[in-house]
């Protein structure tokens, strides 16, 4: 299992593979610059595994390496930034 987060920009997600084709994604769009993190899936039979943590956790590491900031209407990861404040530092709104 890879839990290497890339960036599909030609999809407008996050993207990190899981295993057997799987794949969990963070859905965004682009304002003025700005990541704005739409919706987070993964696959129901890995719910509960961590899966979503590590994606939430690689996106604002990819967020942040890029040097924009993020905007968060997405719910999962509004709840992910209320438990780990360390990634506010990207966060904006």
């Amino acid at each position: 299992m890879s839990t290497s987060v890339q960036d599909n920009p030609a999809e407008h997600r996050y993207e990190m593979s899981i295993s057997g084709g799987a794949m969990a994604a963070a859905y965004y769009r682009l304002d003025d610059g700005v990541v704005v993190l739409i919706h987070t899936e993964v696959p129901f039979e890995y719910s509960g595994s961590g899966i979503g943590t590590r994606l939430a956790e690689g996106v604002f590491h990819a967020i942040r390496k890029s040097g924009r900031r993020a905007a968060v209407r997405c719910e999962f990861m509004a709840n992910f930034i209320a438990r780990h404040p360390e990634n506010r530092d990207v966060v904006i709104g």
